[in-house]
């Protein structure tokens, strides 16, 4: 593999850029990777060999494909812009384990892609809708043993954040109750074209078998979670009583957290993942 020649050579892009016509959109939040060593990094983290299969979310001009197809046994690629569909055509051209499809992922039934067997999902994320693609794979159930991606710094710190931290969320605990996140790298603005107005993360979201918690309706947990902090600066039990998601009052909760010997003052961001599926049992006991 001449690196020189790859597409995470600046000058490769911009020539690719230049002889196709291409323009970026906005609106597909479109920051093509441009150094090798990053490229280098996420395929390490990723873990894979020839006997590894790989989906790829939003592949660009194919520059981390190109990666994937060499480390890899099986690439598919799913891009949503019509645009890059004829550009990935000619780049990826004379790699024999890469499929391309043109599709939205959040459209695309991502289990039946492999036909049901297990998979790694690799992917430079555009930003602007990286929460909501994460959480779709994760909850989905599909046999993703591993997600690693390049995110937003911000949005990665707050995927393995711990409680009691300012970045401790609903996010976190919902990424961490369907996985293992090991933030592996951070990445300035110059390893993209073009630039982003943040910082980025290579983050490893790794696939846990079963849940680190056992709760008898992780629905009603999540929920009362996102009541939590819904109001942050609030007491949980006055957050979860104001937040129309969950059929709890402030009672309810208070009470709750008495009987696990917990402050009723305490605030969403102190409990833990098995706190909060403990308080979503007594309430459950409760009703």
């Amino acid at each position: 593999m001449d690196k020189n020649k790859m597409l995470s050579n600046p000058q490769e892009t911009i020539k690719v850029i230049q002889e196709n016509g291409f323009t970026f959109h906005k609106k597909y939040g479109q920051n093509f990777l441009i150094d090798s060593h990053v490229i280098d990094k996420i395929i390490s983290v990723a873990d894979l060999d020839k006997n590894s299969r790989v989906l790829e979310i939003g592949p660009g001009i194919g520059t981390l494909t190109q990666y994937l197809a060499e480390a890899a046994g099986e690439v598919v690629a799913v891009e949503i812009d019509d645009k890059l569909i004829p550009i990935l055509s000619k780049t990826l051209a004379e790699y024999d384990n890469v499929k391309v499809i043109h599709g939205d992922i959040l459209k695309q039934d991502t289990e039946k892609i492999f036909g049901g067997a297990p998979f790694k999902i690799v992917a430079n994320l555009p930003y602007y809708i990286t929460t909501p693609i994460i959480m779709n794979l994760l909850e989905s159930g599909v046999p993703a043993e591993s997600i690693t991606v390049m995110i937003q710094k911000e949005v990665a710190e707050r995927m393995q954040a711990s409680p009691g931290s300012k970045d401790y969320g609903a996010l976190s605990l919902a990424v961490q109750y369907y996985s293992e996140p090991y933030l592996a790298a951070n990445v300035p603005p110059n390893c993209f074209m073009p630039r982003p107005n943040v910082g980025s993360a290579v983050i490893n979201l790794k696939r846990l078998e079963t849940p680190p918690v056992s709760v008898k309706d992780p629905e009603q947990m999540f929920k009362l979670i996102r009541g939590a902090f819904n109001q942050r600066r609030k007491t949980l039990a006055n957050a979860v009583g104001n937040y129309d998601g969950v059929a709890f009052s402030r009672e309810n909760v208070e009470a709750a957290l008495v009987a696990l010997g917990l402050d009723t003052r305490v605030r969403g961001e102190a409990l833990t993942l098995e706190q909060f599926a403990a308080l979503s049992d007594e309430l459950d006991n409760q009703k």
